[in-house]
């Protein structure tokens, strides 16, 4: 599975894109350990100290961000297409 990665979260990743062997039925969020153990810097830039997702982060899966699906349960396959956005900010 490819993981699409955007602005700082490239510098972290080394690259647009990670990819990650992942069993059909897992959950995003047992995708997003896997990729933290690969990128540990990720942890911090994605997740509160109590294991959520900060607010401003984004985890799209086929397009859909996951809060309108079910969340870090979501169920992925090795076919979806995730895309990971960090906060962005601008004037």
């Amino acid at each position: 599975m490819d993981i699409k990665v955007f602005a700082n979260f490239r510098e972290i990743c080394g690259g647009k894109k990670v990819e990650l062997n992942v069993d059909g039925g897992q959950e995003i969020q047992a995708v997003l350990d896997q990729l933290i153990e690969r990128f540990p810097p990720m942890e911090e830039e994605l997740f509160t100290p109590d294991k959520q997702i900060k607010p401003m982060v984004h985890v799209f899966i086929n397009g859909r961000n996951i809060i309108h699906l079910n969340g870090l349960e979501t169920e992925v396959t090795d076919e979806d297409q995730i895309a990971l956005f960090p906060p962005v900010a601008g004037g």
